[in-house]
Order: structure tokens, then sequence, then C-alpha cells
């Protein structure tokens, strides 16, 4: 038999993969890495039912610590917004999978590596890009890619198999992780239609509204309504809260890797919130030129997040730049649930920038004169004066 590891998720299209490509006479280890999301109980099930279609080995590896180690702490010091809608949920844990499946299949001397991606999205180049870099030698199988399967075609293939599985009541596609949820169905084909609520996995349960607080340490996040606690379990705790207002729905509209627009809905309550809080406390702790470069950087760091080039060096760069720049990032901030949406009403932070002694806003000058602020505004036309005079500009 030929050696194998499949990124499995346990949905239709890995499950299609492994009995057909047991079929074709290979040993499949079928491998799930947990980026977040999944319950003892999901796993269990996911376990269950790729032995029953025909794998040789499961293993689920946990990789959530090394998901924000890696990932999500970057994205929440950069304020890392997809078009400045979506907190790339699912591609930043694509990257973190891959280098993990790769990790594995050359921990076991494997000659093929296999996904399930169609060759319509992105997430065959996140997969295969990774897998190329890292693991040269190893050969890359896509069925779904390879033999352009529809859906229908999976279940059909799967019954004739005798496998039951009733994944044609799934209405709609649901990709659960630590930062986030990807939803997808009929209505993210389209330009016009937006997913109904019953689309969304969270719904409505409160209605009064709930203040609540977030705590930063250089950047990163150290507590939630004062209480310490490790990132990862912040985010989870912070999601459980927030979801039950069903904040965080939106829809992302996108260009693709591929050349192509693409639509997709999501449901991030927790990273939406911890990222629009770290974006403000930075307005009160950096520099307007921080704050400037970071903006640009972000959206670099974003994008090529998006595209799969984790492991460009630049990335690692950018990564050393957003690290310098947390060394003030540090305080608390408040922050209001209502049904649908938050605000943020204030901040405390030892390195606040707003400081009174200098002066207040709109109010009263303590650190220079009247004279001094003509003459700054003076020097600071000559420029314009200059041009306007020369060019004979109206």
């Amino acid at each position: 038999m030929k050696k194998l590891v499949l990124a499995y998720s346990g949905g239709l299209d890995t499950s299609y993969c492994i009995k057909k490509l047991t079929e074709q006479g290979y040993d499949i280890y079928a491998v799930s890495i947990n980026t977040g999301g999944f319950s003892n109980k999901d796993l269990k099930k996911i376990k269950s039912n790729a032995l029953d279609l025909g794998c040789k080995y499961y293993k689920s590896i946990n990789s959530i610590k090394n998901f924000y180690d890696k990932i999500i702490k970057y994205l929440i010091f950069g304020n890392v917004l997809k078009n400045n809608t979506y907190p790339l949920s699912v591609s930043s844990e694509r990257i973190i999978q891959a280098i993990e499946i790769v990790n594995y299949a050359k921990s076991i001397n494997a000659k093929y590596i296999a996904h399930g991606s169609t060759g319509a999205g992105n997430d065959q180049i996140r997969f295969d890009m990774i897998f190329q870099i890292l693991a040269p030698n190893i050969e890359i199988i896509t069925p779904i890619r390879d033999e352009k399967v529809s859906r229908k075609d999976e279940i059909k293939y799967l019954k004739s198999h005798g496998i039951k599985i009733p994944w044609e009541k799934a209405q709609y596609s649901i990709n659960r992780g630590l930062w986030g949820t990807s939803i997808g169905g009929s209505e993210t084909l389209t330009s016009n239609k937006n997913l109904p609520e019953k689309a969304y996995p969270s719904k409505l349960s409160k209605n009064k509204l709930k203040k609540i607080s977030i705590e930063f340490k250089y950047g990163e996040l150290i507590a939630l309504n004062g209480k310490n606690d490790n990132p990862t379990k912040i985010i989870d705790k912070l999601q459980k809260i927030a979801k039950e207002y069903a904040i965080g729905r939106g829809m992302h509209v996108g260009d693709t890797i591929i050349g192509i627009k693409g639509r997709v809905g999501f449901e991030a309550a927790a990273p939406l919130i911890i990222i629009k809080a770290h974006h403000l406390l930075e307005k009160h702790t950096l520099s307007k030129w921080q704050q400037l470069h970071k903006d640009q950087l972000s959206n670099i760091y974003g994008m090529l997040l998006h595209e799969g080039n984790y492991l460009d060096p630049v990335m690692r760069d950018i990564e050393s730049f957003f690290v310098n720049s947390q060394k003030n990032v540090n305080g608390k901030v408040f922050i209001d649930l209502h049904p649908y949406r938050f605000d943020l009403t204030g901040i405390e932070s030892p390195n606040d920038l707003m400081n009174s002694s200098f002066g207040d806003y709109g109010e009263i000058n303590n650190n220079w004169s009247a004279n001094d602020a003509k003459g700054f505004i003076k020097i600071s036309s000559n420029a314009h004066k200059i041009n306007r005079m020369i060019n004979h500009k109206l």
C-alpha cells in the first residue's frame, strides 16, 4: 500500500477522498488539525467516521496554542481585517493546518499528501504552496480538483459504497475555528442575496445591555472582565458571551487568489471585538506615525497571509515591527454589548497619550502660547503659499 496523509475535516469532500483514495490503493492516514471550534464529542465523531470510511489510521492534532502564537497574535497586533471587514478566519487556519500536516507526513515517512480542495477556491493554493515549499519530495493528490467532482456526485458515490451520512441535509457549509466561523451557502454564490437568520450558528438569546472589559499588556490579551487568563481561553470565553447577542455577523466580498470575486458569510464576535478594542487602545498609546505605518503594513500582512505567502521572510520582518510597536499598548478597554452590535466606550491606560497637562483638545492650551500657535501655522502654510504663488492656482 502507498502511505498517504489526508488533511481530514470530517466533511463531505474529505470523506469522499478517503473512500476514493482507498479504492485507488492508498493507505490513508487521516489527520484533523484542531484550530478551535471542535468539542470532544465532535472529535470522537470525526474519528469514528474516518475509520468507518476505511482509513488505516486517524489522528487529531491540537494546534490551538500554535495557531494563536504563530498567527492570531499578529492579526491582533496589526488590527488585520481583510477589506476592512473580514478577520481572516479560514485563511489563517489553513496555513497552520498545512504546516502541521507536512510535519506529520514527514514524521511517518509518507510519500503522498492529499486534501479535499476544489479547483475554484483559495484553499488549494494555500495547501499546495505550503506542501511544495516544506516538502517538495512529497506528491500532492487532490481528487476533487483533478476529477472536477460535484457535491451531488460525491454523495452519489458514497451512497453507492454503503455510506449514508446525510450530507445533502446540510444546507450551509460551516467552518468553525478559534478565530471565527465561515458560512457558505447558495446565497454566497450571488451578489444580491444575504444569509438568512437560520444560516448563522449562533442565535440571538440576550437583549439586555452587558458591560465588559478586555485588558491588554504589550498588545496581548491578558484579562477579560478583570480575570486573568491565557489569550486562547479569553478568546473562547469572549466568543461564548458575545455570540448570545448575535454580534460579529458579516458578509465578506473580495478578490480571490485565482482572480475571481468571492463572497463568504462569517460569524466572528470575539475577533471583531478584540481587534476593534485593540485598535482603540492603540489610538491612545501610539504616535500618529506608528499608526500610519502600521495601517500600511497590516494591509500587506493580511494580503500575504490570505494568499498563502506565510513562509516569505517579509512576514517575519513585519511581525518584528508589530511586536516592537506594542511596548506601550497596555490597559483596559470598556465595551457595551447590545443585540447585533457592540460599542467601545473608553479606555484606561498608563500609556495614554491623551494627557491633560499638555492641553485639552478644543479647550485650552497649557504648554504653548497664542504666538507659538500663530507661528506654527504660518510656517506650516509656507509650502502651500509658494505653490499657489508660483503656479497661480485658484
